[in-house]
């Protein structure tokens, strides 16, 4: 092989030149090389400045000719060719030469975008939190095939024989705050999908997240399964339990299938409705159905417990149940809850 690139190389000064940048790339490939290191040996090579740029991160890599990062404007790119792995495009490699291309450019950032493609799938994408909504989003969806999600949580940084945690998020902090927090020692992405934020990790730290977080977690399986298992986690939350585990819920995840209609038409539920335009006696439900005890009720609404008591004895009048009885106290809490489901 070797004795063949000879001969062609004196047959054509273009075929010498185009080899010698073949092997140039071969050699960094060999070496395992990290993207900043391809852009810098890159824009070296080409006596211009080179650029990287992944999908997954959306953070452009630009290097110099000296090695040094590129603080000039970004300049038109004098010549483009993307980056693909497993047939799906994953980003774009470029040169901003002043002037018209050189002739073996091309042959550069073809070399380059193998090489770009080889240390994304060595190494993952570089270790932001924030990710592109459209990978997330084909590794959680139950429409995607197995291979296009195994692709997509490759390229989000997630090794292949891990399992995938997902967390659906309500909050006004940034995303890439509560990933930090929950997962600081670890691979984790968050990205915002509608009006739903989504975290993926191998393992979250759950009392972690920082108040005024509403977060449904799922298992650590399927991330398409686990997508939806903290969907449904999330609608359990409350502002006394901002944070609940599908795992944790039980035989109660089966209320939220069970039809609005069904649940707003039931005596129950359209009786804690009409509770709920008042406040403290909504509040009295919640921590007494959440006790089960008059004096723990009273002590987390730092009110005497013959005040909850009262209370108590009102509200199970205007429910008509019985709120001292296990049966009552029961339905009382499915019906609590199934109000709460209306509204999510």
């Amino acid at each position: 092989m070797q004795a063949l690139a000879v001969r062609l190389s004196g047959l054509d000064p273009y075929v010498d030149g185009a080899i010698r940048v073949v092997m140039f790339y071969d050699t960094l490939m060999r070496r395992r090389v990290d993207l900043p290191a391809l852009a810098r040996s890159s824009a070296g090579l080409a006596e211009c400045v080179a650029g990287i740029r992944l999908h997954g991160t959306g953070r452009a890599i630009r290097v110099a000719p000296d090695g040094t990062e590129a603080t000039t404007p970004p300049a038109p790119a004098s010549t483009t060719v993307v980056i693909t792995l497993d047939e799906e495009e994953i980003g774009t490699v470029w040169l901003e030469r002043p002037g018209p291309a050189h002739t073996l450019d091309e042959v550069l950032l073809d070399r380059l975008a193998i090489a770009a493609a080889a240390a994304v799938e060595r190494y993952g994408p570089a270790r932001t939190t924030m990710a592109d909504p459209a990978l997330v989003e084909l590794a959680i969806s139950g429409e995607s095939d197995e291979a296009a999600r195994a692709r997509a949580l490759r390229l989000l940084g997630f090794a292949a024989d891990l399992p995938v945690q997902v967390a659906a998020v309500r909050s006004q902090l940034p995303l890439d705050q509560i990933g930090g927090l929950i997962c600081p020692a670890r691979p984790v992405k968050a990205a915002l999908l509608a009006d739903v934020g989504v975290i993926l990790a191998t393992t979250m730290a759950l009392d972690r997240f920082p108040a005024g977080v509403r977060a449904g977690i799922g298992a650590a399986e399927r991330p398409d399964r686990s997508w939806q298992q903290a969907r449904t986690a999330l609608r359990f939350t409350t502002p006394r339990e901002p944070v609940v585990r599908y795992a944790d819920l039980g035989a109660l995840a089966l209320l939220a299938d069970v039809p609005r209609d069904t649940a707003r038409g039931n005596a129950d539920v359209a009786a804690v409705a009409r509770i709920a335009d008042t406040p403290e006696d909504l509040e009295t439900l919640d921590v007494y159905c959440a006790t089960g005890s008059l004096r723990r009720a009273a002590d987390l609404l730092h009110l005497h417990h013959s005040s909850v008591a009262r209370r108590i004895d009102q509200i199970g009048r205007t429910l008509a149940l019985d709120l001292t009885e296990p049966t009552g106290l029961t339905r009382a809490r499915l019906a609590l809850t199934s109000w709460r489901l209306l509204d999510d």
